[in-house]
């Protein structure tokens, strides 16, 4: 069955390392013994609670998070964190500070704005999300209750390869699309957020890794599901979470750390990114990078074919299939060529990939 596996290239959910997969499926029918699946056994359960303890222990170990870092597990994904970071964090400021730098860091400014206001201390959106300008260029508030960023744009392949520095003020990523890619400086980050379907694992759950002193300041509105405090005194189960998203995320966590933890994945993520966008460059125009070179995302791979030909494309990707290759379209606001190389991409897919674009501009270059 594991021959009839193609390359998925989605940018999320995606695709998980097939060993991570095959231990899912050996206890499918029946978890460790118990004559049940994980998705039906009850969450209160020492089995499931140790589950989870284990995967949190597991993040805590690939990322060195500091000891009194509260890390804790929410749902609605990190969409619903556009509107629980402002809840929990505007406080009587009322006033935070955003680095819009691509389409989901737009999103969370438009959420913000219902309960604050929402500063543009950096708005590339005029250049269509292609570049991070330059820092020195930013307007940052020092009276703002935060700032916060998008680490990696999925949609326009964007990333941060630095940590932005914000003074004083707290600092707040959203960081879904590369969480687990590389190391985290968590002495200059108060907060990061990351949905799980990415590099984690599967849709349904959402890790939150915050300092302490980020919880108990909720706004009086806040719902208490999306009260950072709340969720974490309730050590992420005041109601049902996402049971078997938590279990495969803890799985992939077991995996991360038997393959070499977060240095390896850092590893091999520069050679998956350099190989592709070798590719591209190499290709005398007939494949294009839209994104500036300086802040090109490792994880999600944007590119045109023949000046934008959108025939040209879908042919592209028709024939890709033939290869097993999958999921290559654009996001549908931006068309074009997408390839997400997240750590479930083996080196493999990424070869299958320049050696499908490589014979095919052969093929269809003028």
């Amino acid at each position: 069955m594991a021959d009839e596996r193609v390359f998925n290239f989605s940018a999320g959910p995606t695709c998980l390392p097939i060993e991570v997969l095959q231990e899912a499926q050996q206890d499918f029918l029946s978890y460790k013994g118990t004559g049940m699946n994980v998705m039906e056994m009850s969450h209160r359960s020492k089995t499931f609670v140790d589950i989870t303890s284990q995967s949190e222990k597991d993040i805590r170990d690939l990322l060195a998070v500091p000891d009194d870092y509260k890390v804790f597990y929410m749902q609605g994904g990190a969409t619903l964190q556009f509107a629980s970071v402002p809840l929990n964090l505007l406080g009587s400021k009322g006033k935070a500070d955003y680095l819009m730098t691509g389409q989901w860091g737009e999103k969370a400014v438009k959420e913000c704005k219902k309960f604050g206001a929402a500063q543009l201390a950096c708005d590339t959106k005029a250049t269509k999300y292609t570049t991070i300008t330059d820092p020195k260029d930013w307007k940052l508030d020092p009276e703002a209750a935060y700032v916060h960023y998008c680490a990696n744009e999925t949609v326009n392949g964007v990333e941060f390869h630095y940590t932005p520095e914000v003074g004083d003020v707290p600092l707040v990523a959203d960081m879904s699309s590369n969480f687990l890619s590389k190391p985290i400086d968590f002495a200059k980050h108060t907060l990061i957020y990351a949905g799980c379907q990415k590099n984690a694992g599967p849709a349904g759950n959402t890790v939150v890794i915050a300092k302490p002193d980020a919880l108990g300041k909720e706004l009086p509105i806040c719902p208490s599901m999306l009260s950072y405090k709340f969720i974490s005194d309730a050590d992420s189960m005041p109601n049902t979470p996402s049971c078997f998203a938590i279990y495969m995320m803890g799985l992939n966590m077991k995996y991360m750390k038997e393959k070499g933890g977060v240095a390896f994945f850092n590893e091999l993520a520069d050679k998956k990114a350099g190989m592709l966008y070798d590719a591209i460059e190499g290709s005398d125009g007939f494949y294009a990078c839209p994104v500036e070179k300086h802040c090109r995302s490792r994880m999600n791979v944007p590119f045109t074919i023949g000046g934008g030909d959108e025939a040209l494309e879908k042919k592209f990707q028709e024939e890709a299939k033939k290869v097993k290759l999958f999921t290559l379209a654009g996001h549908r606001s931006v068309g074009g060529i997408r390839a997400s190389l997240y750590n479930g991409m083996p080196m493999e897919g990424v070869e299958t990939l320049v050696a499908h674009m490589k014979s095919f501009q052969e093929e269809n270059a003028k």
